[in-house]
């Protein structure tokens, strides 16, 4: 694979042009590789879109980056998160450490945060055995959950401790950057206070289209965001529909209709509202093949065995297999607010079945 225009080999720094640039810094042990963290100039100095996963090698990336770039950590003014996530977010108590930059994130991710901090996290064990229990799970997948919560298990989970931001993103403003015109957009579906922010500037190549655009997770050149139940034990069963959130974000993206997108993975492209009708036929045509799998009752579980991944059900690691079985639970979830699948009574674990 060639490099990017303005990319340099050993840093892994992408110049965007108009006081943007972009440091690659890598997520371990992950296929996706790295993050692709965003530097954007201000008038009142350096301001990073997400900081990476809080590794060693990440923290030397991003660290070896800012130099690259003509700036340092310590001259970091402030950090806004597109999301919580662990590769996004984990790095931002150092940054804030080392530079005494603010931390801004959308309200609904900073309650996740606050709500993982704030949770023994045997807590979390098991809820997260209780979900897997009532989407179908065998009792020898949620054992060693169950038995983590038993034995009070240290916290080993990366995101658990992830910093406290100390202002709120709030959709539709333009965000407090003097000399920049970034606005937020409130974009749940991967996360629910997931954000994607807009640099209402025109392209330094004059590009045509509307500015470019910080896309997170959210929008990818070639990858589907996943899309899982939000993990909130405060909440309803049944009450969030995430899939559902992230199509309708979607198809406000699309409208927005941006000269170029800066993702957080992959590369940057154009076209955003072409990309958008791929993953909106790509989700429709996921439900669909879904609703061919419900012909015979399943529960949740038993879905994400029958789905198309990546790789055989069988060769699916422990942890992936959990994210699958969220992914199932919410296509489900969707499928039961249209009307076109419904819970099959009386079935414990509860299974579903096209609806008729």
């Amino acid at each position: 694979m060639t490099e990017p225009t303005g990319t340099t080999r050993a840093t892994r720094v992408t110049d965007h042009g108009g006081g943007v640039h972009s440091i690659r810094v890598p997520i371990p042990d992950n296929p996706l590789g790295h993050t692709l963290v965003h530097l954007i100039d201000t008038d009142t100095g350096p301001v990073l879109i997400d900081t990476g996963w809080d590794d060693p090698a990440s923290w030397t990336a991003l660290t070896e980056g800012l130099t690259a770039c003509g700036t340092t950590v310590t001259e970091l003014t402030g950090v806004l998160v597109t999301h919580h996530h662990p590769d996004h977010h984990g790095l931002s108590a150092k940054v804030r450490e080392a530079s005494g930059a603010w931390i801004a994130m959308h309200e609904a991710d900073a309650a996740v945060v606050r709500r993982t901090r704030e949770s023994p996290p045997a807590r979390w064990y098991a809820y997260m055995a209780a979900k897997l229990l009532a989407a179908g799970a065998p009792a020898s997948h949620v054992a060693p959950l169950t038995a983590a919560a038993e034995a009070g298990r240290p916290r080993r989970l990366p995101g658990l401790d992830a910093a406290l931001p100390d202002r709120a993103i709030t959709p539709g403003d333009l965000l407090d950057l003097p000399g920049r015109r970034l606005r937020a957009l409130w974009t749940p579906g991967h996360t629910p206070g997931h954000v994607c922010l807009h640099l209402e500037e025109t392209h330094p190549c004059g590009l045509a289209g509307n500015g470019r655009l910080f896309s997170g997770d959210h929008l990818l050149p070639g990858i589907s965001p996943h899309i899982g139940l939000y993990e909130d034990p405060s909440v309803e069963e049944g009450s969030t529909d995430p899939l559902g959130d992230y199509l309708d974000s979607l198809e406000r993206v699309g409208r927005l209709a941006p000269a170029e997108v800066l993702p957080a993975h992959q590369h940057p492209f154009t076209d955003a509202p072409a990309r958008v009708r791929e993953l909106l036929a790509h989700h429709e045509a996921r439900l669909t093949g879904l609703l061919g799998l419900l012909s015979a009752p399943l529960t949740p579980w038993q879905l994400a065995a029958r789905m198309e991944w990546n790789r055989p059900w069988a060769d699916i690691p422990y942890a992936s297999r959990n994210i699958a079985v969220s992914e199932a639970e919410a296509h489900l979830r969707r499928l039961v607010k249209l009307g076109r699948a419904e819970a099959v009574p009386g079935s414990d674990p509860v299974a579903y079945a096209a609806a008729p």
